[in-house]
């Protein structure tokens, strides 16, 4: 089980070490669409609680550091 998760923790860094923005972009594309859902007033709660723009936000702050630490 340790293996597997060592292995797939390893593929991932060299995953994100080649391209170090991509989860900045995504977070930023995902805090976009959030701003698209506020006009759309059909979905409700979920634009009104902002969903979107924090987990865009901490998606973008989380690959900001880890391509800045690899």
């Amino acid at each position: 089980m340790l293996t597997r998760l060592n292995y797939l923790l390893d593929l991932l860094s060299e995953f994100i070490a080649h391209r170090k923005g991509l989860l900045p972009i995504l977070g930023i594309l995902i805090i976009s669409g959030n701003f698209v859902i506020q006009f759309v007033p059909w979905f409700g709660w979920f634009a009104d609680s902002n969903c979107l723009l924090h987990i865009g936000s901490i998606i973008a702050i989380v690959g900001i550091l880890l391509g800045w630490a690899l």
